[in-house]
């Protein structure tokens, strides 16, 4: 139960986050707007993969191996498609074009359509069932190596490659925060989402979906920081910036 509670508030958290982005939609303007969905998608994928993972755990602990299954199933959806949002929020915000991302971004739906097939196709084994957790194991090599190229290491390797270019160039503190730090926490929850679904050990499966979890709320804050954390790394806002920022608001209304 402990498990399905972690479960419930990364669920929880992740639809929060997506929900205050989508909020914040009135103060990008609309060559931004399109990063911004990207990440609300992004949030929501995340959110959905984890909702059935915590029925799935509380059908371990009463007992139905059935529903534990339908369950895993279907957060497989949502999880092989995460990596699609996060390929497009990269590319737009590198090369600002909607087009190119969404052309780029739909080859990882085609991995993660060939992804699903193979591991529905050939099913999984489980569910094993340890004091800390409930866990299936892929029955595909093919499934896993997709996942592992298609899925994961190319996007891992753009954020990399774009956090390098972000601390190669110059630019003010405040929107180097802005842009490396959520990718940093983006990363963070990616990769123990991908060790949640791997391992076979309970315990690593527990821990990963603790960093899950806290990874999503280091990037409510690095997208949302508060005052006191502004003030603390050096990036709160100028004063004037805030007044000439409602200045134009005034005047375009």
């Amino acid at each position: 139960m402990l498990n399905a509670t972690i479960c419930f508030a990364i669920t929880v958290s992740s639809f929060a986050f997506a929900w205050v982005l989508a909020g914040s939609e009135d103060k990008h303007n609309e060559k931004s707007k399109p990063a911004l969905w990207a990440l609300v998608v992004l949030w929501s994928l995340v959110a959905l993969t984890y909702l059935p993972t915590t029925i799935r755990m509380v059908a371990a602990f009463i007992g139905y191996p059935f529903l534990e299954l339908i369950m895993y199933n279907l957060s497989a959806v949502p999880f092989s498609m995460v990596t699609v949002p996060l390929v497009f929020f990269i590319l737009y915000v590198i090369t600002g074009d909607q087009k190119i991302s969404g052309y780029i971004s739909f080859l990882f739906v085609l991995f993660g359509a060939t992804y699903l097939a193979f591991l529905y196709s050939n099913g999984v084994i489980g569910p094993i069932v340890t004091g800390y957790s409930s866990m299936f194991s892929i029955n595909s090599d093919v499934a896993i190596n997709i996942y592992l190229i298609g899925l994961f290491v190319i996007p891992t390797a753009m954020i990399l490659g774009m956090l390098l270019l972000i601390f190669l160039q110059r630019m003010p503190r405040r929107l180097r925060y802005r842009t490396a730090l959520p990718l940093v926490a983006i990363s963070f929850v990616f990769d123990f989402m991908l060790t949640d679904m791997i391992t076979d050990v309970g315990a690593m499966q527990m821990a990963a979906r603790i960093f899950v979890l806290i990874g999503t709320v280091l990037a409510f804050l690095a997208y949302f920081p508060p005052a006191t954390l502004q003030e603390t790394l050096g990036i709160k806002r100028p004063r004037h910036e805030i007044y000439e920022e409602k200045e134009e608001d005034e005047n375009d209304s």
